[in-house]
This record gives structure tokens, sequence and C-alpha cells, in this order.
């Protein structure tokens, strides 16, 4: 039995209503150039850099280091301000969700799964999602707009100084979250400065100081902006894959139609010269009856080997949602096609489900979108095709 907790919504639209500067909009650059600006020092920016991320602190009067000077000019032109929680459900296996107000009708989600040996944040990167992938419950509303760089990196802000709190930690270097991982809504690589300036933040030592290895950027493969982050930020990466062909991929994910595998693998490959893991994990949703077959292993192992990526697969049984017109797989079919994986040389894992009773799992995080794509209207075509692959699946079964 789940957990949940209204939160009280604050009046109106808040970036609306505040002329400050938010600092959680500067990586450490950006601060430096701001404190300049108002006739402070370089240090100054690394002082407010550990107040504001590890100490987590939004009050300028707390920060008692700073020269009374200083803090009176961050009074009257700055705030620390993240996105306010609407909501918050708690699960039974500990896994806690927050819906994030973003202002003018959106909101976003974030979730946070405890492990026995670490704490995962899964943030969001965009309101809604543009991508239009056929077994994705945020793609199914549309999408609005970008999130700022204050609004990704609020998340972590708010959610380690709430668990914190919860737990009565007081030590600024005692972490609750020690990996984040950008697969929340939307697609980060459409947002790629401001997803950008937020990984700057998770990694500066002054400031998250999260290793390259535990920070995760998830794309459904955008191929010119994995290179533009591979020479910006290269943290780990995982590639939403789902199918072995073009010819499927394209029908379950229309990036594919831009971005086909073969450009894809190479993408991947160069990405590979100078990420913090010598391979790329590949996501793997299992839809029943779709891509769930052993001839679907097969032809994935004969993708990877043809074009000469390292790789490790994380398999993702499908949860379905209203509208979704698909279907979960049958467990025997997992554990097949897992075992497949494995045989053929390859590091293969079955995610383990959270959160399935705050609807928190992998693809169901939705949020509340003002859709500026008319997706509602193009729903209805994207259900017919679904319905096409449906019963061209259960023919080939059939036979």
């Amino acid at each position: 039995m789940s957990d949940e907790t209204p939160v009280k919504q604050p009046s109106g639209d808040i970036r609306e209503e505040s002329p400050k500067v938010n600092l959680l909009d500067f990586d450490a650059d950006g601060l430096k150039a701001w404190c300049a600006e108002i006739g402070e020092k370089p240090f100054r920016a690394r002082q407010l850099t550990r107040w504001i991320h590890r100490h987590l602190a939004d009050n300028f009067e707390d920060m008692t280091d700073l020269a009374k000077t200083f803090r009176a000019k961050l009074i009257r032109m700055a705030e620390v301000r993240s996105p306010q929680p609407i909501h918050e459900k708690k699960s039974a296996d500990g896994t806690r969700k927050w819906l994030f107000d973003v202002g003018s009708g959106n909101a976003v989600e974030s979730v946070f799964i405890p492990e026995d040996d670490r704490g995962t944040l899964c943030i969001s990167s965009q309101a809604g999602c543009a991508m239009g992938c056929l077994f994705c419950s945020t793609g199914k509303q549309g999408f609005n707009r970008n999130l700022t760089t204050s609004e990704i990196v609020g998340q972590l802000w708010w959610a380690e100084r709430e668990l914190r709190r919860d737990r009565g930690i007081t030590d600024p270097n005692d972490r609750v979250i020690s990996n984040v991982v950008l697969m929340g809504m939307g697609e980060p690589l459409q947002n790629l400065e401001n997803v950008i300036r937020a990984l700057k933040i998770f990694l500066d030592d002054d400031g998250y100081g999260l290793s390259r290895r535990r920070v995760t950027v998830s794309t459904s493969g955008l191929v010119r902006q994995m290179d533009k982050l591979a020479e910006a930020a290269p943290v780990a990466l995982a590639v939403s894959l789902h199918a072995a062909t073009d010819e499927l991929r394209d029908k379950l994910m229309p990036v594919n139609r831009k971005h086909p595998l073969a450009d894809l693998m190479a993408a991947c490959r160069r990405y590979l010269r100078v990420a913090p893991r010598d391979f790329i994990t590949f996501e793997y949703v299992m839809l029943g009856g779709i891509n769930d077959s052993l001839r679907e292993a097969d032809e994935l192992v004969k993708l990877v080997r043809r074009e000469e990526v390292p790789c490790k697969f994380n398999l993702i049984p499908f949860n379905p949602f209203p509208q979704s017109d698909l279907e979960k797989p049958d467990r025997e079919r997992v554990l097949a096609f897992c075992r497949r994986l494995n045989e053929a040389g390859y590091v293969t894992t079955i995610r383990k489900t959270r959160g399935d009773d705050i609807d928190a799992a992998c693809g169901q995080l939705a949020g509340e979108v003002r859709d500026r794509t008319r997706r509602a209207e193009r729903l209805i075509q994207q259900k017919a095709e679904a319905a096409v692959i449906l019963q061209k699946s259960g023919a080939k079964r059939g036979n």
C-alpha cells in the first residue's frame, strides 16, 4: 500500500513573480561570471556553491562565512529556488515520487529509489516529451517545454534536502542520493544546454561531487547531441533501443526514422572513446508479443556484434498504462530472452520493478502537461499503428 501526501501548492506561477536571479541556474563558470558582474571575487562563487549544493541552504543569512556586504547583495538580488512539490507518494517498497510544479499548468515527476548500496534519484528534463515512443506514458500527453537548469537541478536539491531531514542528517558530506539518472519525463538531449549545465553542477566537487560513473543520461538516440554530450560532459550513457531492426524500431520509436540503427551504433562507438565506462547500456522495454521473442534476442546479438559496440542490456518488462493498447510480456519469455543474451556473452539484467503502487515504474511518469504538439489528435493514428503491430505479431506466433 502506498502513502500519498498532498503538498500545499504555491499560488500562481512563482517563476513569473520574482525578478531575482535564481542561483540554481548557474554552474561554476556561470556563478563566477555573475559574482564578477556584481563586483565580487571568484572565491565567493565557490563559497556560494558549497552552501547551496552541499549544505542545501536557501537562506543567505545562514551563510555565515560570507561577508555581510555580500550577503546583503544576495538578499537584494538573488534567491535559491527549486520547483515546489505539489504532491508526494510513498511506496510500500520505500520508493518516493514527487510531483513538481514548473508553472503555467505544467508539472513533472521525480522518483527516489533506495537500495542497500545506493540511493538513486530519477529526474525529469522536460515538461512532457515530443519523441512519441509507442510504449511511454509521458509521450502520450505531448510536449510543452524544456525545463530550465534550476528546474532540473532543483529536483535533486529538493529531494536530497527532504531525505536528509527525514533521516535527521546534518553532516553535508553524508549524502542520501548517490546516483542520479536523467530517465524521467522528457528526452534529455533535446534540452542539451540546460542538461549539460546541470550535469556540471552534479559533478562539481564544490557541488554534489558525484562521479561520472554515478550520473547517467538516457537518450532515445539523438546522434548529433550524443556527440556534443561526449565533448561537454561525458557521463554514463543509456540508450533506449527496444528493437534490433529498423523496421520494428521505426514503428516503436519515430526517432529511428531520422537516426537509424547504423547511425546510432556509430554514435555509441564514438561516445565510448570518452565515456566513464567501457560499455553502453542498452535499455530494452519488452512488449508482450512484439519484441520479446527469442528471434528478437538473436537479432540483438547480431546487431551489436556486427556494429562492434561493447554493451550490456537492461531488460524492462512493460508496465501497462491506460490507452497504451500494449501488453506486459510473460515472465517466462522475459527469462528466456535474458538467458539467450547471457549465453551469447552479454551481461543482461532484468530491471527490478519498483514503485508500481504509486505509478513510479519505468515508462509510467506522466505529470501534468499542457500539450503544444497536438498529441491527442495524433494518438488515434498511433493507436491504430499499435493495433497493426499486435496483429502482425500474433500472426507470426500463430505460424
